[in-house]
Order: C-alpha cells, then structure tokens, then sequence
C-alpha cells in the first residue's frame, strides 16, 4: 500500500519510492586522532551510476531500497545487513528525500540495483580519506604569486 510522507518537504514522495543507501567509512578528527566511523548514507542517482562503473568508493556496499522500509513516521529505521554501530549521515531525511527525487527523475537508475538487492564488488578504498569535520584553515602560504607586471600598464 502506498503511503504519502508526511514531512512538508516530501508532500510529492510516498513510501514506495525507491532509494539506494550505502554504507561508507569516514573518519572523524579528534584531539589530533583520525578516528574511522561507519555511516549510512543515501546515494543519488549519479552518484551510484559512477560507483556501479567503477569508481573509487568508501562505500563498502550499496543497498537498493524503498523510503518505507528506512523511515517510519519521522523514525528512521536501521535495514537488514547494517551493523549496529553504523549512524545515520548528518541530514539524512533532507539528503534522503532528494536522493528520491533523482530516481524518480531518472528511473534507469533504478534496475542497477533492484530493491531489496545489495552490491558489495564495488572498488572501495579509503585512500583518500573522508574526514568529516575537517576545517580548512586558510594562510598566508595558500595565496597565488603573481607576476609583478599583472596589475601594471606597459
């Protein structure tokens, strides 16, 4: 039975809808310590269409799914097959309800990972690592040198 969201921001999306969520490593620097988290995240369309083509990715495994199944009323749900200590992304229902919107956009999408199936032989590597809270600090050093006749009439 289809069912509307009843978020103001979804008032277009019902539970059927299909959604793609990943689980990705990130890390989190504390106190000078890069600490790896895992978190779920949901993909857009274009996004899962590079991953599926072969991408470096920190996403260990992607799940296709429906709204329904990770939400309830304003609950998100943790799904089958995500570890316990796995948190939800920061703006997880506003990324989610887009993420929604792409697919529906662009429904070809879709058959690359039916619902209910998981994709796990994606080329993962954390070699460049995602650090949540990092903060660039911008310095003196970062600023571009240029030629001393730039900003002169000849």
């Amino acid at each position: 039975m289809t069912t509307k969201i009843s978020d103001p921001n979804a008032s277009d999306l019902t539970t059927d809808d299909y959604i793609v969520i990943g689980l990705a490593t990130c890390f989190y620097k504390e106190d000078g310590e890069v600490h790896q988290i895992e978190v779920i995240e949901p993909i857009p369309s274009a996004a899962l269409e590079a991953i599926v083509k072969g991408i470096p990715t920190s996403y260990k495994f992607v799940y296709g799914t429906t709204l329904g199944s990770i939400l309830n009323g304003d609950q998100l749900l943790l799904p089958d097959g995500f570890p316990d200590s796995a948190q939800f992304a920061d703006e997880f229902l506003t990324r989610a309800f887009s993420a929604v919107r792409t697919y529906k956009r662009r429904t070809s999408a879709q058959a690359l990972i039916p619902v209910g199936t998981t994709k796990t032989n994606l080329n993962y590597s954390t070699e460049r690592k995602r650090i949540l809270n990092a903060a660039r600090v911008v310095n003196k050093e970062d600023n571009v040198k240029q030629h001393s006749h730039t900003h002169q009439v000849l």
